[in-house]
Parts: C-alpha cells; sequence; structure tokens
C-alpha cells in the first residue's frame, strides 16, 4: 500500500505538471530572454533581468552553460544539471531550501526556476495521500484480522480437541473457504467423537455381557470337580460355551458392519426373493415359538448392495420379531416400492416398546428391561447390526409401536 500511494504520488504529480503546460512553455520563454539578455547585455543586464523575474514570479532564475556553471556568479550548477538528465521525466528536483520543475534546455544554456518550498516534504506526500495511506493501513488491519480469526479459532478448537476435550467444535458460519475447512473439522470431531465414545461403550458393554456367561462358567467347572451333578454342570458349561458363541460371533458381525464402507461389495440383489427366502428359512423357528409368518409382495424389486449383509439385516429383524411375538398370532413381513425407495416391513403382535426407549432400540446391548429383558432371549446386538447394515446402503431404519406389538420399517434405494 506504501508503494501504491508512492506510485499514485508520482502520477498525480507528473499529470499536474503536464497539465501546467503554460508553466512550462513560460521556463522556456525566460530561458530565451536571459540568454539573449546575456548575450547582449552581459552580467549586469542577467542581473537586472532575474531582479526582475524574483519581484514579479517570487522565485529564483538561474542561467547555467551546459556543464553547469552559473552565468552570474560562476557557482558550480553541474548537481542541477546532472539531476536534471539523470531524471528527465521526473516532476521535482532538489535544490537546497527550493524546487524546481521541469528545467529548461536549449543544448547551450540551462535555465532553472526555484521556487520556495513552505513546508519540506509536503511537496511529495499531499495530504490526500496521507489520508489514502491511513485507510489503507485501516482497510488492511480489518482484513488480516477478518482472515486470521477463524484460523485462531480453529487453532484453539484443534488444540482443545488433541487434549482429549472432544466437545471441541471451531462453529463458524462464514461462507468462504475458511468457514468450509472449519465445517469439515466440525464434521470430522463429530465423526471421532462418535466413534469413540461407541467404542468406550462397547467395551463396557462387552466387559459386562462376558463376565456373567464367565463367571457361570467358572461356578460350572467347580460344581464338575466336585463331581455333584456332573451332567448338570457339563449341560450349563455347553449352554455357556453356546452363549459365549454367539456374542463372539454377533460381535463380528458388529465389526463388519461398522468396517470401512469403501469394502462393501456391490451386487445386484433381487431384494424380494431374498426376503422370500428368509421368511421361508425362519419358519420352523416361527412354528416353534407358536407363531406364524406371513409374508406379501407385491411386485419384483432389485437393489444394489452386498447381498450378506442385507440378508443379515433383514433376518435379525425377523427374528427379533419372532421372539418377541405371542403363542398364536403372526408376524408380518411385506414388500413393496414406496417413491423410488424399496420398504420391507415387519410387525409382530406382542407388547412392543415403551416410547422413550425407541429412539434406542438400535443401539448395540441394549435392551428394554420391562418385557424385552436377558430372559427373553437376545443381548440386543441383532437390531444394531441391522441398522449399520441398512445405512451402509444409504437407506434408513425406523421402529414404532403399532398397538399391539412393534413394525419395524427398512428402507432401501432400489
Amino acid at each position: 500500500m506504501v508503494g501504491s500511494a508512492f506510485i499514485s504520488a508520482l502520477s498525480v504529480n507528473q499529470n499536474a505538471s503536464d497539465q501546467q503546460a503554460p508553466g512550462a512553455r513560460l521556463v522556456k520563454f525566460q530561458l530565451e530572454e536571459a540568454r539573449v539578455t546575456y548575450e547582449t547585455g552581459g552580467r549586469p543586464a542577467l542581473q537586472l533581468f532575474l531582479d526582475n523575474l524574483q519581484k514579479i514570479y517570487d522565485a529564483k532564475g538561474v542561467l547555467t552553460d551546459e556543464k553547469g556553471r552559473d552565468l552570474l556568479t560562476n557557482e558550480d550548477r553541474s548537481d542541477l544539471v546532472s539531476r536534471a538528465r539523470r531524471r528527465p521525466a521526473f516532476p521535482y528536483i532538489r535544490a537546497g531550501d527550493g524546487m524546481v520543475a521541469r528545467p529548461a534546455d536549449d543544448g547551450r544554456y540551462w535555465f532553472f526556476l526555484i521556487v520556495p518550498r513552505e513546508t519540506p516534504g509536503s511537496w511529495f506526500l499531499m495530504p490526500e495521500h496521507l489520508f489514502m495511506m491511513a485507510a489503507a493501513v485501516l482497510l488492511c488491519y480489518w482484513l488480516a484480522f477478518h482472515l486470521t480469526s477463524p484460523v485462531r479459532a480453529l487453532q484453539k478448537a484443534v488444540e482443545r480437541f488433541g487434549r482429549g476435550d472432544l466437545a471441541a467444535r471451531a462453529g463458524s458460519n462464514r461462507r468462504d473457504e475458511l468457514g468450509q475447512l472449519a465445517r469439515t473439522f466440525d464434521r470430522m470431531a463429530d465423526r471421532i467423537e462418535t466413534l469413540l465414545t461407541a467404542e468406550r461403550r462397547l467395551l463396557l458393554d462387552i466387559s459386562h455381557e462376558l463376565r456373567s456367561p464367565l463367571a457361570r462358567l467358572g461356578v460350572a467347572v467347580e460344581l464338575a470337580r466336585s463331581g455333584d451333578d456332573l451332567n448338570a454342570a457339563l449341560n450349563r458349561i455347553q449352554k455357556e460355551s453356546d452363549r459365549l458363541n454367539a456374542l463372539v460371533g454377533q460381535l463380528l458381525q458388529v465389526t463388519r458392519a461398522e468396517g470401512d464402507p469403501s469394502s462393501l461389495r456391490q451386487n445386484v440383489v433381487r431384494l424380494d426373493e431374498l426376503v422370500q427366502q428368509l421368511v421361508d428359512d425362519s419358519a420352523i423357528e416361527a412354528a416353534a415359538h407358536g407363531c406364524e409368518l406371513k409374508y406379501e409382495k407385491r411386485e419384483p424389486v432389485t437393489v444394489a448392495g452386498d447381498p450378506e449383509m442385507l440378508r443379515r439385516a433383514v433376518e435379525n429383524v425377523i427374528r427379533n420379531a419372532i421372539r418377541y411375538a405371542p403363542p398364536k398370532s403372526s408376524v408380518e413381513v411385506s414388500l413393496a416400492r414406496n417413491n423410488g425407495s424399496a420398504v420391507v416391513d415387519v410387525r409382530d403382535h406382542g407388547p412392543g416398546v415403551p416410547e422413550e426407549a425407541l429412539p434406542r432400540l438400535f443401539d448395540a446391548f441394549y435392551r428394554v428391561e420391562s418385557d424385552r429383558d436377558r430372559s427373553s432371549g437376545g443381548i440386543g446386538l441383532g437390531l444394531s447390526i441391522a441398522r449399520r447394515a441398512i445405512e451402509l446402503h444409504h437407506g434408513k431404519i425406523r421402529a414404532r409401536n403399532a398397538e399391539p406389538g412393534l413394525e419395524v420399517e427398512m428402507e432401501l434405494p432400489v
């Protein structure tokens, strides 16, 4: 900005000098007058001419030869000549306490019209230039603050996040690239916080779930060693081993469901045939629970995704409905299209769940203790696996009370 002010001052003064062309012609005219006066009348006539010029214009005239020798006083004025030759396009040159604007030269003589400067330095930086520079400084300060304040806020948020404050966010509403960077950090922080919170909760839940069967295994082993009712002890060991095996298997399913979405297979899947096969396979389990499976489909539906992941999602929802369906009731399964989506609906006629439990129904290891507790079977991973599998296929899964029963709806893009 200082450089811009310098160039602007040069341009303004250059233009002002160019616009004062009559003054420049006057200096040339005075050169002709001074030369004629000197050549015809010598130094006395030149002294009289320069005295009259100073009375009229309040300026000192200097006539020199081509080498810079003052023809009136014999002083060496070669410095003025050399500066005028070095800077022919410059509007002003200094001359002691005065200044010279556009000296005149006819090849034999130089004529300098030296005018006094009222305020040293004011000939170059005018008040408007100083005002422009002050405004530029304020503008640059505001611009620097505008650009660096979001960076400082983001830096503080990153430092807090790095120290373990997972709730730290930049919270920027800017529309430029810095705002996009802050929002990208916020999304990354949200994802990391979700993953770390889920990991901690998962570790706590796993430790809780493993503690009970391991404790029962220890008791069964002690009973087997004592020899009292060996068969009952071995049956208990087998039961708890099966429970641990099922738990580890479902944890592996959760791990795969939480894996890298880019590794998901993308195959063409006939969803109607997949659901039909799952209904047929689950009919035996439904009959064992004293209920009936009913499947309604309207037309073929094709989706893109991982067949095994989709199978596991739908199967977990159907088995969950069978587990809590009352005897001599039905579990209704339907498949239909709805605005470019395939909707798989599974409903049982059981007791349902409390309304406040619906938002957490798909969380890992979550169970409704009133009716769907541990004695009913399950460890709370089936619906969690189903939700993650559906979300990996860019779908949605919802649950609502059907009064009676619970209705789970899975929506997938066709």
